[in-house]
Parts: structure tokens; C-alpha cells; sequence
């Protein structure tokens, strides 16, 4: 008797227990790892097939073939309620591939949450038109680094995707001010956008984003040399903005500097290069800016020792990253000088 509840008591170890352990262990895991323990043994196979929860990520990184896999991929039933793709700097992956999921698996891609084509430079409008058909849920859209893309694609892309949340255009230097009409029409909910080197845009497209994306929390202009505080005024009028990168803004001007400082929640704030600033705007930002946490002057040469000295009454107990590197105008600035400012910091150089 005591042999056979013992023998009961392992089976039900086997059955109920270990699997129980596995899905917890595995829900950790990479899901490269997770693929890979599927191969160990047909139990452990079925066992973890069997929890939708383990397989609502696909992760095709920088993997070769990566368009017949993300096929493949999506013809198995375990894929059937995927959540987020991950093909960032895949390799061959093409328009074709896009339009096969269009006619094969849509229904794989209704729960669709996150589509990351970050470097995927042979995808043009045309993919993008069939993949976001298939992804009405779509919130997080990025497409780092592709010059096919243009008002035609971002015109799908608004068109199918109705509740985008987070949007990153970054590199995609063949879009206009159309554009962000587009975007500023259709997702006044948008809470991250990145237009890092989209450089045909201007003062035009930015304040239609500013008047009518009014929840934005993340906002990123590196690299746009070309606005003007004719846009960059209205930025004050981003109440729930946390981040904001302007490297590059070589217009800006401390007046809009002083507007923009009226956003009290930032923590993040890149002025990178902003040649034209001085004391007086980043003396702004100092007493508008109170929750301050990272900042970078790298390169601008009108401030002195006196913003730093505004910004340790109002910043020196927020402040962990501040880059001062090359602002001749600031003669205290060794990581000891600084230190004596603002006691928290723990990065001194941003920009190498």
C-alpha cells in the first residue's frame, strides 16, 4: 500500500507539479531559450505548447531568413495569439512576406500589440499597407532607419491602426509635415513619438503634433536642425511631457527654451549642441523643471557656472546625469566640482 501511494503521489509530482514549475521557470526565459526547450523531449513539448501565455512574443532579431521564419513561425497554433514581433534588424525580410501574412495568417495578428520593423530597409509602403490590415490592436509601431517609407505608408499605417500609443518614424527621412498631419489627426492619444533625422519636416508638421497630441509623455526632435521657435514654443503645451531630446536644435532660442521649461514634469532633457543657448534659458529650466534627472549641455558654449549654481537649488537632490563636456563657459565643471552640486550624480558624459 505504501508503495502504490507513494508511486500515486509521484505521478501527480509528474503531472501536476512539474509543469506547474516549468511554466513558471520558463515564463523568465528568452524566448530563443523557450524555442529551444522544445526540442529536449516530446513531453516537454507538449507541456509548454499548452500554455498560451509562454508564446506571446516573437522574437526574430537580427536573425537571417527572418521572413519565411516569421511565416513559419505563424502557421503554428501556439503563435495564434502573439501579442508582440520583434524584427528589428532582421535579415530578409521583404514586402512579400508582409503581404503573405495578409493573405495566410491575419487572424494570427488581430491580438497584435507591438511591431518592431526597426532596420528592416527593404519594407516600403506596400508591406506596411498589408501588415497593419491585419493589426487593428496595434499601440507600439516602430520603423527605425528606413528611407522607403513615406506619406503613403504612414497613411495606411493610420488608417488600419486606429489605437497607436507609441510611434517611432526615427530615420525615416522621406516623410513630410503630411504626415504628421496624419498623425496628429488620428492619435491624440499618442504618448511616445521619435522623429529623430526626419529631415523634410518642419515648424508646420511639429505644431500640428503640439496642438493635437496633447497627452504626449516622450518626444524626440534630435537632430532637426531645421525648426524654429516658431514650433519649439508650443512645446509648453505638453503638461504630461517626461522626456524630451532637441540635440541639434540650432535655432532654439532661450526665450523658447524659457517656454518650454513651463513643462514642470520633464526628467529628461536633451540640449545637446543647442548652440544658441545661455544662462538665462537653462536658468529657466532650473526653477521650471524641478524633477530634473538628466541633462545634457554637451557642446554650448554660452553657459557658465551660474546655470549650474541655479540648477543645484532647484535639481541637486534629482539629478543623476548631467553632460557639461566641452561647455568652455563653465569653469567648474571637473567630476569633483560637480559632485559638490549635485551629490547623486552618476553619469558625467553622454555624448562621446
Amino acid at each position: 500500500m505504501a508503495a502504490e501511494a507513494e508511486e500515486t503521489e509521484e505521478l501527480a509530482w509528474s503531472r501536476e507539479t512539474i509543469p506547474r514549475v516549468m511554466k513558471i521557470a520558463c515564463a523568465r526565459l528568452p524566448q530563443r531559450d523557450l524555442v529551444s526547450l522544445l526540442l529536449v523531449s516530446p513531453w516537454l513539448h507538449r507541456t509548454l505548447v499548452s500554455y498560451p501565455s509562454l508564446w506571446l512574443v516573437l522574437d526574430l532579431r537580427e536573425m537571417t531568413n527572418a521572413g519565411n521564419r516569421l511565416l513559419g513561425a505563424l502557421s503554428l497554433p501556439r503563435y495564434r495569439q502573439v501579442k508582440r514581433i520583434d524584427l528589428e534588424f532582421a535579415q530578409d525580410i521583404e514586402d512579400k512576406h508582409l503581404e503573405s501574412l495578409e493573405n495566410e495568417y491575419s487572424e494570427s495578428l488581430k491580438s497584435l500589440e507591438t511591431l518592431n520593423l526597426n532596420g528592416c530597409q527593404k519594407i516600403s509602403d506596400k508591406g506596411i499597407a498589408a501588415v497593419t490590415s491585419c493589426c487593428p490592436n496595434l499601440k507600439v509601431f516602430s520603423i527605425y532607419w528606413n528611407v522607403r517609407v513615406t506619406d503613403i505608408g504612414i497613411k495606411h499605417l493610420v488608417e488600419n491602426c486606429r489605437h497607436l500609443v507609441d510611434l517611432n518614424l526615427s530615420g525615416c527621412k522621406n516623410i513630410t509635415d503630411k504626415s504628421l498631419e496624419l498623425v496628429a489627426d488620428s492619435y491624440n492619444e499618442l504618448q511616445s513619438l521619435n522623429l529623430t533625422r526626419c529631415v523634410k519636416l518642419t515648424d508646420i508638421g511639429l505644431r500640428q503634433i503640439l496642438f493635437k497630441c496633447s497627452s504626449l509623455q516622450s518626444l524626440n526632435l534630435y537632430a532637426l536642425s531645421s525648426l524654429t521657435d516658431n514650433a519649439y514654443n508650443n512645446i509648453s503645451s505638453l503638461s504630461h511631457l517626461k522626456y524630451l531630446d532637441l540635440c541639434g536644435a540650432q535655432n532654439l532660442s532661450d526665450d523658447a527654451l524659457s517656454c518650454i521649461a513651463k513643462c514642470g514634469k520633464v526628467v529628461a532633457l536633451n540640449l545637446t549642441w543647442c548652440v544658441r543657448i545661455t544662462d538665462k534659458g537653462v536658468i529657466a529650466v532650473a526653477e521650471g523643471c524641478v524633477s530634473l534627472e538628466f541633462l545634457s549641455l554637451f557642446g554650448i558654449v554660452g553657459v557658465t557656472d551660474k546655470c549650474l549654481e541655479a540648477l543645484s537649488t532647484t535639481c541637486s537632490n534629482t539629478l543623476t546625469t548631467l553632460d557639461v563636456n566641452g561647455c568652455i563657459g563653465i569653469k567648474r565643471r571637473s567630476r569633483e566640482d560637480l559632485l559638490k552640486l549635485f551629490p547623486h550624480l552618476k553619469c558625467f558624459k553622454v555624448h562621446s
